[in-house]
């Protein structure tokens, strides 16, 4: 088995709401920082054994379906990196 981190990133798909995205948008606008859009993120980092990072991928993928996101409003990206 080899050491990965999975790191999961969960957004909302476009056109759901996001009320925090657009409270922090309007704030940068006031300070000056023009946006075309701004989105909230939640990132989860996995620590995990796996016998490849495919394999590493697919846990972290499964555990994002079942758990970590939504797929019916949520968009999520997943990347994996060896642990040394």
């Amino acid at each position: 088995m080899t050491a990965f981190t999975a790191t999961v990133t969960v957004r909302l798909k476009h056109g759901v709401l996001d009320p925090e995205a657009e409270t922090t948008q309007r704030s940068l606008e006031r300070l000056g920082f023009e946006l075309e859009d701004l989105r909230s993120a939640d990132v989860f980092e996995l620590d995990l054994d796996a016998e490849s990072a495919e394999a590493a991928a697919d846990r972290a993928d499964e555990m994002a379906e079942r758990l970590l996101a939504n797929p019916t409003i949520h968009d999520y990206d997943v990347e994996v990196d060896r642990r040394e």
